[in-house]
């Protein structure tokens, strides 16, 4: 996190979190009660200040205030790198592991990253697709619908090459990936803790 972040926490310890007001959605883009930040400076301060509490809640670190996200899918959005040969993060972080990976009813895919799960946007999924195979065969529409006919938790046929080793591809439902993943999707205050009514100035 930035200095001046850390500097402020230092100095007003207990600021109330804030709730319900900031999100991500499946594009990666940041929301802020509903709208779209599209200030480059706003964004690039959120990339470098966001993290999770110990309980799977993810978060901008705004100076001393802490602003929940609400998730629209995962807690990263995946994309291909310029390179065409990995991915990164919709922050700008390299993706050098995939520990895990999962399909959900939907056909998208899901990651386990070292930065934690994250979700390919749908327009790179084709890229996916190449890396992806059945018994050391290319897969083809049968075999992803097959796959996606499994219930929730089950092991398919298909393996995906992303990284060293090649791992196993599951099934998972969308409404599965927090409890699986370890994240909540719509954060909200545990008991004890304060909320605030606004954000900071």
């Amino acid at each position: 996190m930035d200095d001046w972040v850390l500097r402020a926490l230092q100095r007003w310890p207990n600021v109330p979190a804030l709730f319900g007001w900031l999100g991500l959605d499946r594009r990666g883009r940041w929301l802020v009660q509903g709208g779209t930040i599209t200030h480059p400076r706003i964004v690039e301060t959120i990339n470098r200040n966001y993290a999770a509490d110990t309980h799977g809640r993810w978060y901008f670190q705004n100076g001393p205030q802490r602003g929940y996200m609400q998730l629209h899918s995962t807690p990263w959005i995946l994309f291909v790198a310029e390179d065409q040969t990995s991915l990164v993060t919709h922050t700008g972080l390299p993706v050098e592991r995939v520990t895990k990976a999962f399909l959900d009813e939907e056909g998208s895919l899901l990651l386990l990253t070292e930065h934690g799960p994250g979700e390919l946007i749908g327009s790179d999924l084709s890229w996916a697709l190449e890396s992806m195979t059945t018994k050391q065969h290319s897969i083809d529409e049968q075999t992803l619908a097959a796959a996606l006919d499994l219930p929730s938790g089950s092991i398919t046929d298909i393996t995906l090459s992303l990284a060293s080793p090649a791992v196993p591809v599951q099934r998972l439902n969308f409404a599965d990936a927090p409890s699986t993943l370890g994240f909540e999707r719509m954060p909200a205050p545990r008991e004890g803790e304060k909320a605030a009514t606004k954000a900071m100035d």
